[in-house]
């Protein structure tokens, strides 16, 4: 499936340096590499003998390939984060870069996630992490700031669900907008949640996850990662449900040999003299 890009000249962005990968090690510059290219991939028109299928492959060809252990740290696991869904010790973390004026996102938010839910975050073995990656202007920021704010008066996946409707893009994110939003979404304090929006924590907050995100290498959105295997686009679900399932026996095997689904060695591991693998 297609991910939505930004426009062909942005509005010029106080963040513009942020836009080059981050020092988290070699792996994660080859990582964001990969993610740039699959970005690309995923948004290219298709070309004879090629289409969407050969993005999926090159994320999803093996339970131990395209795999990056720096990208998989990025994953924050705190049980306070508002803006996360399922267990923080969940075997699986799907870390989600996206932009609530992104088609391809609202799309991934209806048809497919609400499954991923039910089947595995319910369940205990996915963990799903929001994080902001404006890309599309003004009032992608807004929308974005605005989530931060709803999460704040813990409505962020009910405000995550009002904006992603069906037709909701189409109405704009302007003030009054999010704030109809916010109602909708049960947003007890309407004027906090205007305070929050327009302050300068929403504001820090969303840029610290917009630099993790071109930080990366992503480009477009939605862009995803499950236990450090990059994905790009709204996918169709039996690729997520692929990648989970790899991800889940991944950790099980991991924790079999003497780790925990972290990668961290257990107690028992350490006592057999085993450590967490390199």
């Amino acid at each position: 499936m297609p991910t939505s890009m930004p426009k062909p000249a942005p509005k010029p962005s106080s963040r513009t340096s942020s836009r080059k990968p981050l020092v988290y090690g070699v792996g994660v510059v080859v990582a964001a590499a990969l993610f740039g290219y699959v970005s690309y991939r995923a948004t290219a028109p298709d070309s004879p003998g090629t289409g969407s299928s050969s993005v999926v492959a090159d994320v999803t060809a093996g339970p131990d390939e395209g795999i990056y252990p720096e990208l998989a740290k990025l994953a924050r696991r705190d049980a306070g984060d508002k803006l996360a869904l399922g267990r923080a010790d969940a075997p699986v973390v799907l870390i989600e870069y996206a932009d609530f004026k992104c088609g391809y996102c609202g799309k991934f938010a209806r048809d497919t996630e609400p499954a991923l839910v039910t089947k595995y975050v319910d369940a205990g073995t996915l963990r799903i992490e929001w994080r902001n990656f404006p890309i599309f202007g003004a009032e992608s920021e807004a929308a974005a700031r605005a989530s931060w704010a709803a999460g704040q008066q813990n409505r962020f996946w009910e405000f995550h669900r009002a904006a992603y409707a069906e037709g909701a893009k189409e109405k704009g994110f302007g003030k009054d907008r999010l704030k109809a939003l916010a109602a909708e979404a049960g947003v007890p304090d309407l004027d906090r949640f205007v305070r929050d929006t327009d302050g300068t924590a929403a504001a820090a907050a969303v840029s610290a996850d917009q630099e993790q995100g071109y930080g990366i290498g992503a480009t477009s959105t939605p862009s995803f990662l499950i236990n450090g295997r990059p994905i790009a686009g709204a996918q169709s679900s039996e690729t997520f449900t692929r990648a989970i399932e790899q991800a889940a026996d991944r950790a099980k095997n991991l924790g079999n040999a003497g780790q925990d689904t972290h990668g961290t060695p257990s107690p028992e591991g350490a006592a057999k003299g085993q450590g967490s693998a390199k």
